[in-house]
């Protein structure tokens, strides 16, 4: 195993599966046999606030928390978080954006605009990202929750995970009458970073 810790971010609102997405890529980390620590953070999950999970593996990892400037890869699962962790990501990083807006208190209660054009302002300061709109490609494959199982296909084809060790994970980890359909989101995502 080469001895290099791998940082992953992942970030959305609370509902979206940023935890079970923490779990099938740990878990994945494990039967890797590396050494995994993971972070979650879940605010006002409840009430569609911020939910962040920080994954990170290695040959030995000793804190579950990745430092400004230290995540090789952001998974964002709605715009504007995709932005609000940027200063968290390396230089040359990733970041994977799901295109899915989902309105804060502030914007509903009309204290405040939604921003525009978020992927090309995020786009604008790092070369390496991807806008996808997983939830409809979730949506295709049987239920719109699944979305979070695209982003974790792509994921597993930017950083290089085996496809066999994630699809083992969603096995373990996905409740069984959502399994057929995890697989299949898993495998749209993989194809999407393939092409």
């Amino acid at each position: 195993m080469p001895d290099k810790t791998t940082n992953i971010l992942i970030v959305g609102v609370g509902g979206q599966g940023t935890l079970l997405t923490s779990r099938i890529i740990a878990q994945v980390a494990v039967q890797m046999g590396y050494d995994v620590k993971v972070s979650e953070v879940h605010g006002m999950a409840q009430r569609g606030g911020s939910v962040v999970s920080q994954v990170r593996y290695g040959n030995k990892i000793y804190s579950p928390i990745i430092k400004k400037g230290d995540a090789d890869i952001i998974l964002a699962f709605e715009k504007v978080e995709s932005a609000r962790w940027l200063d968290f990501l390396k230089p040359d990083g990733m970041v994977i954006i799901n295109n899915e807006r989902v309105n804060p208190l502030p914007v509903l209660s009309g204290k405040v605009k939604y921003p525009d054009q978020i992927h090309e302002k995020v786009a604008a300061c790092l070369k390496d990202t991807v806008m996808v709109d997983a939830t409809d490609i979730a949506s295709q494959c049987g239920n719109p929750k699944a979305a979070n199982v695209v982003l974790v296909g792509m994921l597993c084809k930017a950083i290089g995970l085996p496809e066999e060790e994630v699809e083992k994970a969603i096995r373990d980890i996905v409740p069984a009458k959502a399994i057929q359909v995890n697989l299949l989101a898993f495998k749209k995502g993989c194809e999407l970073m393939a092409g």
